[in-house]
């Protein structure tokens, strides 16, 4: 479905500038951009394997990969022919002299350079192999590939996001007083997965904002009635084809007071003022800056605790990060959240969330659901 082989042969291409000469990276995210090799589905638990420590694949420039995989994961996870030579480790074999063989027979490197989501033990065991002082880490190199979405990777997006729309239709009828958060969550992950979803994106967020605990539904107070005069906020997400969407709406229960109506209406204004200023060329920072400006103007500068956004498509959270600290200049392609949020405790909370594409002009929403107060009584 992807173009595998072409995302390697760009990385060759970093790899050559960041004169790097090995990279090693676990399953993960960056593993499944460059050779679809699906990650897990998160577990709360960790899951684990004799030698789960060696999963992996090393990367040489204008190389085909060479995969060391433990049995079970091969047996019972990996999906398809993978491009490169596969070395599974057995439960009853050696792994470090196999992860040894395999390290040290791709020859003499200079420099080394290892994902985020490796293991310590690989690294350590790296180290040990080709030395500790050729070490460095590596996701970012991949990172700076992975930011540009190709064609076809917006287009996996535009299909990740279609059943987070469907899942908000279907349960917005059930935001009433007297339902419950837990509730609420159930029902969402329920329409997404008859929408479509792998699974969940990550956790599923259904909150009032007027407690620190009501967010999860493994809390007590996920398990009140939500009470008549109440702002309920969607903080959701699915997986198509490996990639994620991010989703957000609020749905008040009962008449809503003006303040609030008032107050939704400047974050609607924070969200368009984002949108409009996502145009190719801006500091992900001055992004984030035109997006709390109606926020400030109105007075409520304090009550948006948040980020107007990050990244994403392979992971939820992904560079750039579209908060006051980060100064990359935007490109064409690069995909983000648009989340700004007003949270007054004790009183209420407003937050929308769609995704954006960076275009020359401005931002463009891969989203179609409507942004339009909702209140439910």
């Amino acid at each position: 479905m992807f173009d595998y082989e072409g995302r390697r042969a760009r990385l060759s291409e970093r790899m050559e500038v960041e004169e790097v000469d090995l990279l090693f990276l676990a399953p993960s995210a960056d593993l499944e951009y460059l050779t679809g090799l699906e990650r897990q589905i998160p577990n709360f638990g960790q899951e684990s394997y004799a030698h789960g420590w060696v999963a992996g694949a090393f990367f040489r420039p204008y190389t085909e990969p060479v995969f060391v995989l433990p049995r079970m994961l091969v047996a019972f996870e990996q999906r398809g022919q993978l491009d490169g030579d596969v070395v599974v480790v057995g439960e009853t074999d050696d792994g470090f002299e196999v992860f040894e063989r395999v390290a040290g027979g791709l020859g003499a490197r200079r420099t080394v350079a290892v994902g985020d989501r490796v293991w310590a033990e690989s690294v350590l065991n790296l180290g040990r192999i080709l030395g500790f002082d050729r070490i460095r880490t590596g996701s970012s190199i991949v990172n700076e590939l992975r930011r540009v979405k190709e064609p076809d990777e917006l287009a996996a997006l535009d299909r990740a996001i279609r059943p987070v729309e469907q899942a908000m239709a279907a349960v917005t009828p059930l935001v009433v007083p007297g339902a419950t958060t837990a509730e609420l969550v159930e029902a969402v992950e329920h329409e997404l997965r008859k929408a479509g979803s792998r699974c969940p994106s990550f956790t599923t967020h259904v909150f009032t904002g007027l407690g620190g605990e009501d967010y999860d539904s493994g809390a007590a107070r996920a398990r009140d009635p939500i009470p008549e005069g109440t702002a309920v906020m969607f903080d959701y997400g699915a997986v198509v084809d490996g990639y994620c969407s991010d989703f957000g709406r609020t749905i008040f229960c009962g008449n809503p007071p003006t303040e609030y109506r008032e107050a939704y209406d400047v974050m609607l204004a924070a969200q368009e003022a984002g949108r409009s200023a996502a145009s190719a060329g801006t500091l992900a920072a001055d992004l984030n800056a035109a997006c709390r400006g109606p926020i400030e103007e109105a007075g409520l500068g304090e009550h948006f605790r948040h980020r107007m956004g990050h990244g994403i498509g392979l992971d939820i959270h992904e560079r750039p990060f579209i908060s006051e600290e980060d100064r990359t200049p935007l490109e064409p392609g690069m995909t983000f959240t648009d989340e700004p949020s007003i949270i007054i405790p004790g009183r209420f909370a407003v937050r929308i969330e769609d995704v954006l594409v960076c275009e020359e002009g401005g931002g463009r929403s891969l989203n179609s659901y409507p942004a339009a107060m909702v209140a439910n009584s």
